[in-house]
């Protein structure tokens, strides 16, 4: 089997690709089930390639998977892959539900997509970002019993996300962008196309690959391994795929200790880009330090939009488009 990226050899037009290529490994006695993304936004290739790189040591017998099973994924949105962009027809990583008539591409691989997460009991989703800082690995809520993201494997994924190796954990991401969504409903953008506007404005936009998966009884991270150009981002992706396998006993791979030096932000608010002219202070990047009333961006009216506390700028993105996330604010956990 040739296991080259898709993506990589596509190189006549095609208007979209219409296939989703997976590998699947099946140890001979039983164990967990682990499905590993990679690209599902296609400007961000660490993944890929570590993926590829586990891969041909799979088949070369260097790497073995000798209990449970493991799914790799290399490129999860082809197109946007094929464009080199971060989207193909709009963010694969919002709105991940399966669709009985789909509206675009994305609709189509998330009905795929969707019945792989199911399958699986845990998911590594492997992620880059395109301002500079150093690597961090996102979960999902404490166990709870809510309306929002109930959850009750919130230990093993803290497990999960302590091996892969950044020190840096985040939390409160759909908390967040629920809040988001409600000020976007509550202030609709002008000449917005419906479809747009119905997605900002809806809760379920703020669902993922890792929400999609805790929603059906599963457990998730996702792992932002750098910058998207960074070379080293392949190698803090592979670390984490191999970890991963010994952590879950899926391959007899020595474990390294849990990360002790750990730092637990929860992100508390999301601020949109509310037009073109809106600019940032100084080019931020994830996790640069603010302190209350510092100012990190201006509008385009001239406002200042100021840091409410102490915290954290996560996320910034000067290419935001209107009604789009610019940034996100954290804190330490308390």
């Amino acid at each position: 089997m040739n296991d080259t990226i898709q993506g990589d050899t596509l190189t006549a037009p095609q208007a979209h690709p219409t296939h989703l290529r997976t590998h699947t490994y099946h140890g001979l006695a039983p164990g967990p089930r682990l499905l590993v993304l990679g690209a599902v936004h296609g400007n961000e290739i660490c993944g890929a390639r570590a993926i590829a790189q586990v891969l041909a040591e799979l088949d070369s017998g260097a790497l073995s998977i000798v209990r449970g099973s493991v799914t790799f994924v290399p490129v999860t949105n082809p197109l946007a892959y094929r464009l080199k962009q971060r989207t193909g027809e709009r963010n694969l990583n919002r709105n991940m539900a399966p669709s009985a008539i789909p509206q675009d591409f994305e609709d189509r691989i998330a009905n795929v997509l969707c019945p792989l997460l199911e399958s699986h009991e845990a998911l590594l989703d492997l992620h880059s970002f395109h301002t500079g800082g150093a690597p961090f690995v996102m979960i999902g809520p404490q166990n709870n019993s809510g309306t929002l993201e109930p959850f009750s494997y919130a230990a093993e994924e803290m497990q999960l996300a302590l091996h892969t190796g950044p020190h840096r954990v985040v939390e409160g991401w759909l908390e967040t962008y629920a809040r988001g969504v409600q000020r976007r409903a509550a202030a609709p953008v002008a000449n917005d196309s419906a479809r747009t506007q119905a997605l900002a404005t809806d809760p379920n936009y703020g669902v993922g690959t890792t929400e999609y998966m805790r929603s059906r009884g599963g457990y998730g991270v996702t792992l932002e391994c750098g910058q998207h150009d960074d070379p080293e981002a392949v190698n803090v992706a592979r670390r984490a795929i191999l970890q991963t396998l010994a952590l879950l006993g899926l391959s007899p791979l020595p474990l390294a200790p849990a990360s002790t030096d750990r730092e637990i932000l929860r992100l508390v608010d999301v601020t949109d880009r509310e037009h073109p002219g809106d600019s940032f202070s100084r080019p931020w990047r994830s996790f640069d330090a603010v302190e209350a009333g510092e100012v990190i961006g201006t509008r385009y009216s001239g406002a200042e939009v100021k840091a409410p506390e102490d915290g954290f700028v996560v996320f910034p993105n000067p290419g935001a488009g209107v009604a789009q996330e610019w940034f996100y604010f954290a804190q330490r956990r308390a």
